[in-house]
């Protein structure tokens, strides 16, 4: 069973030992500030209700409370076990919710958190040690009580409906200024410029800000108040908050993050490199990315894995899925074909060609055979990729459809990542590798006419990951749409519908 599990359930720890909430007087200070931190729990993104924090109190306070001691004070070790175990590893088993990551439960000792609980005087530092170290995840947080005080704030006027034409810069829109007070409130439009209130225009200012709120929630950033625009700007901040809490908790969910480590956040379509994990958002590299499309094949998942080695102009060993369902129909009906997508099979006996007989092309349907693609520009791993071995072959690869970044959305991929910016990826990624390797060194292994492959000394660590709501060190926060459905997922598993 997980040590996440484990520590959930309801039933006292084992073993008889003094009491240890309770002293003379009732109950002690640390357990009246643990309690109280328990029935805050709303402020880490938990439910108060898992542990029973307001009920224990009453017991406690009760006129036949003194021979129930025992009994409250192993009620009490449970709870804050279940506590902070929920704060430390998260309330289910990643897996169950498709999150493949390593298992932390050796880095932990509750009973040895619960000791420095019963003692300090300082309650909610304790519990901070005990929080994921990721400073996004703080910034998350931070941004929770944020938008649980937008939320209580009843006294913004609702956006109109948008009606059948888009708002364009500059057009009419009697919910100008139901939109600047909106805006001011997320944070998109300074103060100082909701005074044109009384203008129900579009306006140059508004527009800006229109773009900025556009930017946070992965749209595209034409200023235009349009369907997809309205829809977010719509979405009930309780909703917001609901992303939080999910993001929080998958975040619980991370190794700690040893240098160097690169992560890609599906739902934003964002790759982020650090050499070290104090590293602050300028240092770090970060670039955009494709993922998988929204089918069940085609999906990226969520795992972690060690990037191993990078390979220069590389061949395309075709999947045997793509190649039955997309490629083998083409190559029996288009004698051409393989030469025109640079394609050839490779016969078990090691014998390639680009002009099957029916023989090889039965035996590729058959599995007795493989296709793949010659390395070049056209190759649709491009002319380079970073393998980090998985049991979802999952690369991080360039890409000859650059035209495709682009677009805000970028889900177009069977399931692999392609970047944007791969030679700026592998002067990252190759500090790792034996000898030097500047960036012309690197564009020279691209442009040139061999495959070339580079093993890594030091491995880096790639956390493929899912979070609809990211928070930045310039007090940004952004939201990002469930495309794979995971977080509805999640609320599920979680008992939040």
């Amino acid at each position: 069973m997980p040590v996440a599990a484990a520590l959930a359930g309801e039933a006292p720890i084992a073993g008889a030992h003094a009491l240890r909430w309770f002293d003379g007087a009732g109950l002690t200070a640390p357990a009246l500030d643990l309690l109280a931190a328990m029935d805050s729990a709303r402020d880490w993104g938990l439910d108060p209700h898992s542990y029973g924090a307001a009920q224990i109190l009453a017991e406690s306070r009760a006129t036949d409370a003194a021979q129930f001691r025992a009994k409250i004070d192993e009620s009490l070790s449970a709870a804050a076990q279940k506590f902070i175990s929920h704060l430390h590893f998260g309330r289910i088993d990643p897996r169950s919710a498709g999150f493949d990551m390593p298992d932390r439960g050796r880095e932990f000792d509750p009973e040895a958190v619960l000791a420095r609980l019963a003692t300090t005087r300082d309650t909610r530092a304790v519990l901070s040690s005990i929080e994921p170290p990721f400073r996004h995840y703080a910034l998350l947080k931070a941004q929770l009580g944020r938008y649980r005080a937008l939320a209580a704030d009843h006294g913004r006027m609702p956006l109109p409906a948008l009606g059948a034409h888009s708002i364009a810069p500059g057009d009419p829109y009697l919910g100008a200024p139901a939109l600047r007070s909106l805006l001011v409130a997320l944070g998109d439009l300074p103060a100082a410029q909701q005074a044109s209130a009384g203008d129900h225009t579009l306006d140059p200012p508004l527009v800006e800000a229109l773009r900025r709120f556009q930017f946070r929630h992965g749209l595209a950033q034409d200023g235009v108040l349009g369907r997809q625009t309205y829809a977010a700007l719509t979405v009930p901040l309780q909703s917001r908050i609901r992303q939080i809490e999910l993001t929080l908790e998958r975040w619980r969910w991370l190794p700690v993050l040893n240098a160097p480590t690169i992560i890609v956040n599906i739902p934003q379509f964002r790759l982020f490199a650090f050499a070290s994990a104090s590293d602050q958002e300028s240092q770090m590299l970060t670039m955009d990315v494709i993922v998988g499309q929204n089918y069940p094949r085609t999906r990226t998942p969520a795992f972690a894995a060690d990037l191993t080695y990078v390979e220069f102009r590389p061949y395309w060993n075709v999947p045997y899925s793509i190649m039955s369902r997309e490629q083998l129909p083409r190559i029996r009906s288009r004698p051409g074909y393989l030469v025109a997508q640079n394609l050839e099979i490779v016969g078990r006996d090691g014998t390639v060609t680009q002009h099957p007989d029916a023989r090889q092309i039965a035996a590729l349907a058959a599995g007795e055979a493989r296709l793949r693609q010659r390395p070049g520009p056209q190759n649709a791993l491009g002319l380079v990729k970073f393998v980090l071995p998985n049991a979802y072959n999952v690369l991080l690869h360039d890409t000859p459809a650059n035209e495709l970044f682009k677009t805000a959305r970028r889900a177009f991929s069977h399931g692999c990542i392609r970047v944007s910016d791969p030679a700026t990826l592998a002067q990252f990624v190759l500090r790792q590798a034996s000898g030097e390797w500047p960036r012309e060194k690197i564009v020279a292994a691209m442009q040139g006419t061999r495959t070339v492959r580079v093993d890594l000394k030091q491995w880096v660590r790639v956390l493929i990951v899912y979070g609809t709501a990211v928070a930045t060190e310039q007090g940004a926060i952004y939201f990002f749409d469930d495309n794979y459905g995971n977080d509805a997922r999640l609320t599920r598993l979680l008992g939040l519908q």
